[in-house]
């Protein structure tokens, strides 16, 4: 058997959980952080059984916070809170997300500061090692005391109640999932339900997983813009590596090299070195500029989502001298700010594609070989591939909706108590259905350079581009005439979303960065 992957000591980074992705079920407690947890809830017991009022222990909450509960309801209290905050509705979370709220708030629980029992966060680990995913809904957050709604809703099977799936792709009510786990109900103590739904890993769930995304996506976005020069018989020239090293931002460096690498070997470059083509559109040109900035972006929404994967975002917080203390951390500012900056930046891949598709449609005249219009000789009777522009544009378009920032809004809950929140569930939600346009219309050009490259043929373009070609025409036949352009699309985005392009790409030019 696998040694066992251990949570609580060795902080989690996005490398660290796409590996705990690949190799599931062996994940368990480390000993310090057995250790950390039975010492915090030995302070919330101590507490409980004295006279004084603590916040979450044995209080209301929000707007009851001043609100004594008497020690025989102190139980029933946390149940309430489940349920009372179990007011999920729209869409049902992607089963995948909600394996990542399980993973990070097991791993925020370990470090030790929020008071619960140790069988609670093994109740957590058994749901998350058996890959069965509470039915959580995408909306009814404010990003602030946490993800109430959504962390209810996850909490909610842990006692029995609510549905989820089960690793065979099933919905079941959850009494079947604690069945097949061997557990009863759980029942919470003092502390334990406030610990559970205080929290922002709905936000930084879906923070972890369109960046799981978007990292593959970079890479594409390098490859079918080569693919698209090829096919356009551009210039190599704007990728230049001394041109970046005059503006040394590390993504325009990075995306610059990517392109020069995947040219190499191309035939097709130096056959129209002296054609009248003075300087390309920007959508080519300007690649490494834009596709940079992305990179940019994404790097520093990382550093701001690992920081938030390692803390205690519940409230309030039990220290080990037996201080409980009140504080924000459950405000989930830092993340809504990361996500709505990543939601501008993807949005920006897809503008800059539909660009460079726009213009492979428009066909090329200039040298021996001629690119027709709309990618198929036969126009007139065939449209082409006029309507996946169409898509395309659509796509952009709804993007630059999304692309507005939800944390610029703020509506006060709980009687005023709760006055300023962040929105970042609403930025998560978005930026999610941004990255799956994006996904979308780079998989629109990877068809249609594809398509054009065809044209081009004989003549070779570099490494790269002819080995993601290769890996496109494995899986979709060259377009002699119209037809059913929508299982095209559907083909290249498996493409996209599997990773097989830059696969391909890779193993025939090298590593990409």
């Amino acid at each position: 058997m696998a040694a066992p992957d251990l949570i609580g000591d060795d902080p989690l980074t996005l490398c660290r959980i796409r590996g705990l992705q690949d190799d599931r079920g062996n994940l368990m407690l480390s000993a310090e952080a057995q250790s950390r947890i039975a010492a915090s809830r030995a302070v919330v017991e101590r507490l409980a059984a004295g006279n004084r009022s603590y916040y979450g222990i044995n209080t209301g909450f929000g707007i009851l916070a001043h609100q004594r509960i008497s020690p025989e309801d102190v139980d029933k209290l946390q149940e309430n809170l489940i349920l009372s905050h179990a007011v999920g509705v729209g869409r049902e979370v992607d089963p995948a997300i909600v394996q990542l709220m399980l993973l990070l708030k097991i791993n925020a629980l370990a470090l030790g500061l929020s008071g619960v029992r140790p069988v609670l966060v093994e109740y957590l680990l058994s749901f998350y090692n058996a890959n069965i995913s509470p039915v959580v809904f995408a909306k009814g957050s404010l990003g602030a005391s946490g993800d109430l709604a959504p962390l209810a809703h996850l909490t909610l099977p842990l006692l029995g109640l609510g549905e989820v799936w089960m690793p065979d792709g099933s919905k079941q009510p959850a009494t079947a999932a604690l069945d097949h786990l061997g557990l009863v109900p759980l029942r919470l103590k003092a502390k334990e339900g406030l610990a559970l739904i205080n929290g922002t890993q709905f936000m930084a769930a879906h923070a972890v997983h369109t960046l799981l995304r978007m990292q593959g996506l970079l890479k594409v976005a390098d490859i079918t813009a080569a693919m698209t020069l090829e096919a356009m018989r551009g210039s190599a020239t704007p990728f230049d590596e001394r041109i970046h090293a005059a503006r040394p931002h590390a993504g325009q460096i990075e995306s610059a090299g990517n392109v020069r690498q995947l040219l190499v070997a191309s035939e097709i470059l130096p056959s129209h070195l002296n054609c009248g083509k003075v300087q390309d559109p920007y959508s080519i040109r300007c690649v490494p500029q834009v596709h940079g900035a992305v990179r940019d972006t994404v790097r520093a929404a990382l550093a701001t989502v690992e920081t938030e994967l390692n803390s205690v975002t519940d409230n309030p917080l039990v220290f080990p001298n037996g201080d409980v203390v009140s504080g924000g951390n459950f405000h989930g500012e830092p993340l809504a700010f990361a996500m709505d900056f990543l939601a501008i930046a993807a949005a920006e891949i897809a503008s800059i594609s539909e660009r460079r598709i726009y213009l492979l449609l428009g066909g090329d005249t200039m040298g021996e070989v001629k690119l027709p219009k709309l990618l198929m000789s036969d126009t007139g009777l065939n449209s082409g591939f006029m309507l996946p522009q169409y898509t395309a544009a659509a796509l952009v378009s709804e993007n630059k909706i999304l692309a507005h920032p939800a944390s610029v809004d703020s509506i006060p809950s709980s009687l005023g108590q709760e006055d300023h929140v962040s929105m970042g569930s609403i930025s998560a939600t978005k930026l999610l259905e941004v990255v799956e346009n994006v996904e979308t219309v780079l998989a629109i050009e990877v068809m249609c350079a594809a398509q054009a490259l065809d044209f081009i043929h004989p003549l070779k373009a570099g490494r790269g581009v002819e080995a993601a070609h290769a890996e496109v025409r494995r899986h979709l036949a060259f377009a002699e005439a119209d037809r059913l352009f929508h299982q095209d699309i559907q083909t290249a985005l498996a493409l996209v979303k599997s990773g097989s392009l830059v696969t391909a790409a890779e193993e025939a030019s090298g590593k990409l960065q």
